[in-house]
């Protein structure tokens, strides 16, 4: 039993090149995706969030019922949580009125407790040991908290830091860099290290996804943001199809 147990496969995917590049365009089109929402349909951040989160409960829910991991249904629970991280960051610091650096920090906070009591429960957050629904719930709040936390500090950068989105593009991605440098030449934490380029995906992503959709005289693009969220899509989507991902093993 305990072999079984060890061998047991979790069910989330393995950290490799492909679930990097997934993520990332699973992050832009959360920002897209979720400003077409409240921006474009004049929706409003507070109903957005809403419509995102109750999309985000029920892929949850399907997700944790699964026998196994199924890719599709994953990357459209990541993509919910992207998606209602854009609009809840977005309530909060603008509509609240508390600000990019006070929204930051709040989530900052939410993020460490989250793994911190992860930790206390399970003993470990190491995405290789998700395979039961306590594990899962963690899981899936902890990335809730980050795809919150990524959408209020790539604002930040971009906005009040003055960097632009493509100078906050450039810092996200040097942050990567360093993250991706210090897993092949070091010995520090995989999990640790995980968690960095978790986080640092989405801001990157934000940023991204403002490039795309925002004015031209606000420094973006000015992308019709349903066309942009529809490409965004169909590349996760191909991305799936093409490269065949497989469920992390326990342990690793």
């Amino acid at each position: 039993m305990h072999d079984f147990e060890k061998n047991a496969l979790s069910k989330v995917p393995e950290v490799t090149l492909a679930f990097w590049i997934v993520k990332i365009a699973a992050t832009t089109l959360g920002e897209t995706a979720g400003d077409a929402v409240s921006m474009s349909m004049h929706l409003g951040y507070l109903i957005g969030t809403a419509i995102f989160a109750a999309i985000f409960l029920v892929s949850v829910f399907f997700q944790i019922k699964a026998d196994r991991f199924r890719p599709f249904l994953y990357w459209l629970t990541i993509i919910a949580t992207t998606t209602v991280g854009t609009t809840l960051a977005d309530f909060a610091d603008r509509s609240l009125g508390i600000g990019y650096a006070g929204g930051t920090t709040l989530l900052v906070i939410l993020l460490l407790a989250s793994l911190a009591v992860w930790h206390r429960t399970l003993g470990s957050i190491s995405v290789g040991n998700v395979s039961s629904p306590k594990a899962e719930m963690f899981y899936w709040v902890t990335i809730m908290f980050s795809q919150t936390l990524g959408t209020a500090l790539g604002d930040w950068t971009a906005d009040s830091a003055g960097l632009g989105y493509q100078g906050g593009a450039l810092v996200f991605t040097g942050l990567l860099a360093l993250v991706a440098l210090a897993y092949y030449k070091t010995r520090v934490s995989r999990t640790l290290l995980f968690w960095a380029a978790f986080v640092l995906t989405r801001p990157l992503g934000a940023v991204v996804g403002d490039f795309l959709d925002k004015p031209l005289n606000a420094g973006g693009l000015a992308l019709d943001r349903y066309s942009a969220s529809g490409a965004l899509f169909s590349f996760i989507v191909a991305s799936i199809l093409i490269f065949r991902q497989r469920a992390a093993r326990q342990g690793h």
